[in-house]
């Protein structure tokens, strides 16, 4: 696994913000690794989230849009997703399928509705790249994609903000 080049501090910034999480549950234990990682960073910014939880990877855009507008038609919208899960390639072309399809979907999700979306799906060959990524204490993926939503959400209330004065 490549290490990364540069780490930001985003994190460490308050940001209030209410995120959605959707994490898939298809491997329990990098399940809860990916939302450990996650959860830390957001509280780490005082974001607050909420979470919902699916069977696998491809259910999760599915999920994030349902989501997303029924809390849009209940006044009480999101301003970030973080997607969680875990795909390992196996002997047929379904990883192919699962991988590419939930990324593109997260993508049309973040590009239609104009909402940050921290892809924090994994798509590796084995178990063992699974734990290297997911691991708190390592590649820390969940984290990691909670900072690029609060990253995301801070860069454009900034511009937003330019734009009024």
């Amino acid at each position: 696994m490549a290490a990364p080049q540069r780490r930001s501090d985003a994190a460490q910034e308050k940001t209030q913000a209410h995120v959605l999480i959707v994490e898939a549950r298809f491997y329990d234990a990098l399940a809860d690794e990916l939302l450990k990682g996650a959860v830390e960073r957001l509280k780490a910014a005082g974001a607050t989230y909420s979470k919902i939880t699916v069977p696998g990877a491809l259910e999760i855009p599915g999920a994030a849009a349902m989501t997303l507008d029924i809390a849009d038609d209940n006044d009480a919208p999101f301003d970030g997703v973080i997607a969680l899960g875990t795909v390992i390639r196996g002997e047929t072309f379904h990883f192919e399928i699962v991988a590419g399809e939930s990324s593109r979907a997260l993508m049309d999700i973040s590009v239609r509705r104009g909402i940050p979306v921290g892809n924090g799906i994994l798509t590796v060959e084995n178990e063992k790249q699974a734990w290297e990524r997911a691991k708190v204490d390592r590649g820390d993926k969940g984290g990691d994609a909670a900072e690029a939503v609060l990253t995301l959400i801070r860069q454009t209330r900034a511009f937003a903000r330019s734009l009024e004065g």
